[in-house]
């Protein structure tokens, strides 16, 4: 059986319960996810007091993906790089360690067409989205408040030429700009869009639209919502955590499904 969940907080919002279930019951596998308020605080002792229970794995969200790192006893090559896990799993009597969001969004990438990029943020999904672009542009802008995470983000790039840019920068010119900030960060960015011609990818999915991803349609660009993102990572969760052999374009189209359905699109 698989027993697995989702920690995170605030967590009451994640369409993550909902999807692998969805995913499972597809499978016909037996199953239970749940979600589970998890603060940074309070991660240790959680872990540490279900580590040796019969637990499956674990999917992470803010605020969790840095820390989690430190407590597992394998992490794969690339999460080591961009210092950031979404994805915790047992094998054996190990605890092991991956980014599905870098997997997720090397998938995404692959379907695009771009030169120009920029990263809005710095956290780890920042640098999860750096560590997928190493294979798809020579240098990327990184919009961001303060200088202490450039060292992370450049090593994140791996060769990829990292540049730092103010917060305020023009994000008019650009072929691809990805959003990794808390909802309602960009607003006063919106004001500035016009005559875009290039794509705006937001990974959160509450609220759906964005001010600024708003803004870029509506001002003639192509916009990417977040629910794309979770669908693409969680099939790899899925993965991980059924070990079943199974199309991935199909339980795409099933995930996108049952999770624009849940957000009302």
């Amino acid at each position: 059986m698989i027993k697995a969940a989702v920690l995170g907080s605030p967590i009451e919002h994640s369409l993550s319960p909902l999807l692998h279930k969805t995913a499972y019951d597809f499978l016909r596998l037996e199953s239970s996810y749940e979600a589970i308020d998890v603060t940074e605080e309070k991660f240790f002792d959680f872990f540490k007091a279900n580590s040796l229970l019969a637990w499956t794995g674990f999917s992470l969200t803010m605020p969790l993906k840095e820390i989690a790192i430190q407590f597992v006893d394998e992490v794969d090559e690339h999460a080591k790089q961009i210092e950031s896990v979404n994805t915790i799993y047992k094998k054996g009597s190990s605890w092991c360690a991956k980014s599905t969001d870098l997997l997720a969004f090397e998938k995404i990438f692959a379907r695009l067409d771009f030169e120009r990029v920029a990263v809005i943020g710095a956290g780890g999904t920042a640098r999860a989205a750096i560590g997928a672009l190493r294979k798809y542009a020579p240098v990327v802008d990184v919009l961001l408040r303060s200088d202490f995470r450039i060292p992370a983000l450049k090593s994140a790039g791996d060769g990829l030429k990292v540049n730092p840019v103010a917060m305020d920068s023009d994000l008019n010119s650009y072929d691809l700009v990805i959003s990794t900030t808390p909802a309602g960060v960009n607003n006063e960015m919106a004001k500035s869009i016009k005559n875009v011609q290039g794509i705006f990818f937001d990974v959160l999915y509450k609220p759906i639209e964005s001010n600024l991803a708003k803004s870029w349609r509506m001002s003639g660009g192509r916009t990417i919502n977040g629910l794309e993102l979770l669908v693409e990572q969680a099939i790899f969760q899925i993965e991980i955590f059924s070990k079943a052999d199974f199309d991935h374009s199909i339980m795409r189209e099933l995930l996108l499904s049952t999770g624009s359905s849940a957000l009302g699109i």
